[in-house]
């Protein structure tokens, strides 16, 4: 399945591996893990943390 930044996934986060400037997110959908790639910077924006809900 093809996705793209407008997606919304419900599920939670259940990992945050920062990079240099990109963040691996691993949200689990019901019991597949799916991981988004997004920045650094994007993640403070959004507040993400590892147990929280990803919000448009």
């Amino acid at each position: 399945m093809k996705i793209s930044a407008r997606n919304i996934l419900k599920g939670t986060i259940v990992e945050i591996v920062k990079g240099a400037t990109t963040s691996h997110v691993l949200i689990d959908i019901g019991g597949s893990v799916v991981t988004a790639s997004i920045t650094n910077e994007a993640v403070a924006d959004l507040q993400l943390e590892k147990g929280g809900r990803p919000m448009p």
